[in-house]
C-alpha cells in the first residue's frame, strides 16, 4: 500500500484556498449574520414587524428589495450606526412606530412627510441638531427627540393636534415655541435638563398630567399653572426658582399650587414701588406709615407692603400665615381705594392690622415650640396641616393626661393619608380629651378649626389652655 510523504502529504496554501470546498467552510462564517438579517425581514414580510435592532448597521439591508416590506407598521432599528434615516423606511407607508433610538442621525429627511400612517417616533440619543418643520405634519401621538444637540423647536409644532407625549429632555433648548400651547391633547411633557429660563404660560390651558421641567434655569413658575387642575406628577428640582421659594417647592405640588393661587390674589398695586406717587402725597402718606429706619425715615404704608413681600423671609411662611398675610393685603387694597381716610372706621388702621398679624405669626411659633418640645418631634413647616388629622394633637393630650385619649387613628405605610372621617374622629376625641381635662367652653376650639385649616389662632388658645389645665406648674405660650 502506497503512503505519501510529508512533502505530498501538505497541499500548497494557495492550491487549499482554491478548492471548492476549503472556500464554502471558509464562507460560511458570515451566513449566520445574513441568515438572521434575512430571517428578520421574512418574519416582518409575515407579520408586519420589522425588527433590525443592535446589528451595527450602517444601512438599510440592499437584500429587503427582495421582500414585501408594504404592509410593516412597526419597524426598530435601534441600536445600529445609521448616519441617516434611510430611505427605504421612508417608503414604508403603512408604518406606525418607528423607533430610531441610539444612532448617528444628525438630519431628517423631508420624505419622511409620506409616513402619514406614523403614530409614535422615537429619535432620541442622535446627533439631532433640529427637527424638520414636515414632522409638524406627521399624525403623531408620541415624539421623543431626548438626547440629541437640539436647540430650538419648530414653530410649526402647535400642528401636532393629536401629540400626547413629547420628550425633549437633555438637549440645549433655550426657549419653548409660542405655538406649544396649541397641542391640547398633550399630556406628557419632558423637557428636563434643557436651558430654559421661562416657562409659557399657554401650558397652563393644556390638559397634562405629567410635566417635568428639571435641572433648567427657571426662577419663576406662572401664576396661571395653578389651572392645572389635571397634572399628577411635576419635576420642578435643580432650578434657581424664587417664586414659589425652595421651601413651598420641596413641600410638593400641593403646596406650590396654594402658593400660585395666593399669588395670583395679590393686586399688582402692591408690587409697585412708593415712588410711583406725586411727591405731595408720598409726603402726605408719611404720618401714617409703620416704622422707621433710625427714626428719621418713615414709610408708607404701600412701602412696607412692597419690603415686606419681596424680602425672603416673609415669603417663606406657609399655611395659615399665609392667610392672616393675605386678610393684611386685603386691609392695604381696602386702604388704597379710598382717596381719604375719612371713610374708614378709625381703628381700622395699618398699624393695628401689622400689629395683629406679628402676634398671631408668634403665637403660632409658640404652639409650635410647645408641640416639639413636649412630644420631642419636628413639625413640618406648615403647621396647620400637620395637625389637620387631629394625630398629633391627640398624642399632645395623651402626653398631658395619659389615656385621655383612649383610640387615635393614625396613618400607615399602605395607607399614608387618613380619611376625612378617621380624622373627624381623632379631632372630637382631642377636644372631648380636653372638655375632660377641664378646658372651659369659651376656650375650646370646633371641629372645623383643625379640619380646614381655618382658625389655627383659635386651636393655639385651646392647646394653651389644655397645657395649662393638665400642668398647673408650666404656663404655656407666655
Amino acid at each position: 500500500m502506497a503512503t505519501l510523504g510529508p512533502e505530498s502529504a501538505r497541499a500548497p496554501l494557495g492550491q487549499l484556498g482554491s478548492s471548492p470546498s476549503i472556500q464554502a467552510h471558509i464562507g460560511s462564517a458570515n451566513l449566520p449574520h445574513n441568515r438572521g438579517l434575512e430571517r428578520a425581514l421574512e418574519e416582518a414580510a409575515a407579520s408586519g414587524v420589522l425588527n433590525l435592532s443592535c446589528r451595527k448597521l450602517k444601512e438599510f439591508p440592499r437584500t429587503s428589495a427582495n421582500h414585501d416590506l408594504s404592509d410593516t407598521v412597526e419597524a426598530d432599528l435601534s441600536k445600529n450606526r445609521l448616519a441617516d434615516v434611510p430611505s427605504e423606511v421612508c417608503h414604508l407607508v403603512a408604518l406606525e412606530t418607528l423607533n430610531l433610538y441610539h444612532n448617528c442621525i444628525r438630519t431628517i429627511p423631508d420624505s419622511i412627510i409620506s409616513l402619514q400612517s406614523l403614530t409614535s417616533l422615537n429619535l432620541s440619543r442622535n446627533q439631532l441638531g433640529s427637527l424638520p418643520v414636515c414632522l409638524c405634519g406627521l399624525p403623531l401621538r408620541v415624539l421623543n427627540a431626548s438626547n440629541n444637540k437640539l436647540v430650538s423647536l419648530p414653530e410649526t409644532i402647535g400642528q401636532l393636534h393629536s401629540l400626547m407625549e413629547l420628550d425633549i429632555s437633555c438637549n440645549e433648548i433655550t426657549a419653548l415655541p409660542r405655538h406649544i400651547g396649541r397641542l391640547k391633547a398633550l399630556r406628557e411633557l419632558n423637557v428636563r435638563r434643557n436651558l430654559l429660563c421661562v416657562l409659557p404660560e399657554d401650558l397652563a390651558d393644556l390638559p397634562l398630567v405629567k410635566f417635568d421641567f428639571s435641572c433648567n434655569k427657571v426662577s419663576t413658575i406662572p401664576v396661571c399653572y395653578r389651572k392645572m387642575k389635571q397634572l399628577q406628577s411635576l419635576q420642578l428640582e435643580n432650578n434657581p426658582l424664587q417664586s414659589p421659594p425652595a421651601q413651598i417647592c420641596i413641600k410638593g405640588k400641593v403646596h406650590i399650587f396654594k402658593y400660585l393661587s395666593i399669588e395670583a390674589k395679590m393686586p399688582d398695586s402692591l408690587y409697585l414701588p412708593a415712588m410711583e406717587r406725586p411727591e405731595q402725597q408720598k409726603k402726605q402718606d408719611s404720618d401714617s406709615g409703620v416704622g422707621s429706619d433710625n427714626g428719621d425715615k418713615r414709610h408708607s404704608a404701600t412701602e412696607v407692603v412692597h419690603v415686606y413681600l419681596r424680602s425672603e423671609r416673609p415669603v417663606a411662611v406657609c399655611g395659615s400665615a399665609w392667610r392672616y398675610l393675605s386678610c393684611f393685603l386685603v386691609a392695604v387694597v381696602f386702604l388704597r381705594t379710598h382717596k381719604s381716610l375719612e371713610s374708614v372706621d378709625p381703628q381700622f388702621t395699618m398699624r393695628r392690622k401689622m400689629e395683629q398679624l406679628r402676634e398671631e405669626l408668634e403665637l403660632m411659633e409658640q404652639l409650635r415650640d410647645l408641640i416639639e418640645s413636649r412630644l420631642k418631634v419636628v413639625l413640618p413647616e406648615d403647621l396647620s396641616s400637620s395637625l389637620m388629622d387631629g394625630v398629633v394633637l391627640c398624642h399632645l393630650a395623651n402626653h398631658i393626661r395619659p389615656r385621655s385619649v383612649a383610640s387615635i387613628h393614625v396613618p400607615s405605610p399602605a395607607v399614608p393619608k387618613l380619611s376625612m372621617a378617621k380624622c373627624r374622629r381623632n379631632v372630637e376625641n382631642f377636644l372631648d380629651a380636653c372638655k375632660k381635662i377641664g378646658v372651659s367652653e369659651d376656650k375650646l376650639c370646633l371641629p372645623h378649626h383643625i379640619l380646614e385649616e381655618k382658625g389655627l389662632v383659635k386651636v393655639c388658645i385651646t392647646v394653651q389652655a389644655l397645657v395649662e389645665e393638665g400642668s398647673p406648674k408650666h404656663s404655656a405660650l407666655t
